[in-house]
């Protein structure tokens, strides 16, 4: 199955993508190993958070360039640029 980045999934999508159960679904949105938005009483899951939650070596790297962009501004501002 494809994930599509912008696409927008359901618990029930997401647990067969996953291959997990509804209770470790729930556990692992609620301990924030997957930041799902809640409509109404229903979660849903964007594909780029999944691919995330199955790349990390990806968001790692995303990481690694938001730090380093981070830490570039946070220089300029100390030194009063």
């Amino acid at each position: 199955m494809e994930i599509k980045e912008n696409e927008v999934y359901t618990p029930e999508e997401t647990q067969a993508i996953l291959k997990v159960s509804a209770s470790t679904l729930t556990r692992m949105i609620k301990k924030g190993f997957i930041r799902a938005a809640r409509v109404g009483k229903q979660y849903r899951i964007m594909g780029k958070e999944l691919l995330r939650v199955l790349s990390p070596e990806l968001e790692d790297k995303v990481g690694k360039a938001y730090n380093k962009a981070r830490t570039w501004l946070h220089e300029d501002v100390d030194e009063g640029k």
